[in-house]
């Protein structure tokens, strides 16, 4: 059976009402679906994506230039099997992917938002999913999947929309962002603000697309290190050194050096400076327990089973992070949550590389 890939943009006319207390009047959310939605929509599947992760989780475009981002884990056969399940995956609020964000243009204007589009939550990215679900008919779903933010959104989802999933699948995430994740994210939101090129928001978005933006290429170098391990690294690059630079050239370069500096600057020229602010300004202000009196008041609400994956060696949200949400569910004496740390040295980004590590944690959860 093929994949059946299927991208599709929603528009909405009606406000989205914002955690901040501002509103979004109109918004477009753009999302990809595989397989086939049964008769009675008991098979659908929502994929939840990380920052600077789109719509576009599996399959290959005609230009055939980039697989979905959990192409190893969605389509036929695979561990989201699309022979079975019915995937959705959307492109959150504030993404630059096709929904609504700061570049895109402010009714009933064309000029892009920038800085006046508003602050939007990890709760509001959830809520405008649940808005366009409702529109497509579909008010209970098998499960919902997400590593890093798309974690975080997971558990919104557990949380605030109790009955709307059957089974809650989170990878590599935290019940609130904590002080060191935020000082990375500080490092690269400073290299963009910085960089005169960004124009204090007031950039070419065309030009960057050509030339990248150096201080944002900076600040993803560091965010780079934070997705990665001390022994992940040593494995990838070790001691090497580039074989046409000399030792004593004072801008000589380690492979790791040339690693960060190919990817960081590669990445400028796809991911919007704006969006990457306000996308970190969600991670930041992300917190399970805001609007509740504690974390164990917000588990309280978890009806779903529940399943929590961590990364031993993953040093942007840790093990310990996870472990705490499943201390507090014991707490609760919740019988219907299960909690697994992968052993891995990989680092953060082993949700997006490692699969085999952890693939059958996730079939066993939709199996039941």
């Amino acid at each position: 059976m093929p994949l059946n890939l299927k991208t599709h943009t929603e528009h909405f006319t009606n406000p989205l009402y914002l955690e901040s207390g501002r509103i979004l009047e109109s918004y477009d959310i753009t999302y990809e679906s595989y397989g086939e939605i049964n008769d009675d929509k008991s098979n659908v599947v929502v994929i939840c994506h990380a920052l600077t992760g789109s719509h576009h989780a599996a399959g290959m475009y005609e230009d055939g230039k980039k697989a979905g981002w959990w192409d190893g884990l969605i389509g036929p056969d695979k561990t989201i099997d699309t022979n079975k399940y019915f995937v959705i995956c959307t492109n959150v609020i504030g993404s630059c992917f096709g929904s609504t964000g700061p570049m895109s243009p402010k009714y009933p204007h064309n000029d892009p938002y920038r800085y006046k589009f508003p602050v939007v939550s990890i709760k509001d990215m959830v809520k405008a999913q649940r808005i366009l679900f409702d529109r497509l008919d579909i008010h209970r779903v098998e499960a919902v999947i997400g590593g890093s933010m798309g974690g975080m959104q997971a558990l919104h989802f557990s949380i605030h929309y109790p009955n709307f999933a059957n089974k809650v699948i989170a990878l590599a995430t935290t019940y609130a962002t904590q002080p060191w994740a935020i000082a990375f994210n500080k490092v690269a939101s400073e290299s963009i603000l910085k960089d005169p090129d960004f124009k204090q928001g007031y950039y070419d978005p065309e030009i960057l697309k050509e030339t990248g933006l150096n201080g944002m290429a900076v600040g993803r170098m560091a965010g780079h290190i934070s997705f990665l391990s001390q022994e992940s690294m040593g494995e990838k690059f070790g001691r090497e050194y580039k074989s046409d630079d000399g030792l004593f050239e004072l801008f000589g370069k380690f492979q790791v050096e040339s690693y960060l500096e190919y990817n960081g600057h590669n990445f400028t020229k796809w991911f919007d400076p704006l969006t990457y602010l306000y996308i970190t300004k969600a991670i930041n202000i992300y917190d399970l327990a805001r609007g509740f009196d504690s974390l164990k008041d917000a588990l309280k609400k978890v009806t779903a089973n529940l399943h929590l994956i961590s990364f031993s060696n993953d040093m942007l949200f840790k093990s310990s992070e996870m472990k705490k949400i499943n201390d507090t569910l014991n707490l609760l004496n919740n019988k219907k949550h299960r909690y697994i740390d992968v052993k891995s040295d990989y680092g953060h980004d082993a949700f997006l590389v490692e699969f085999d590590k952890f693939k059958h944690h996730i079939k066993d959860a939709l199996n039941g």
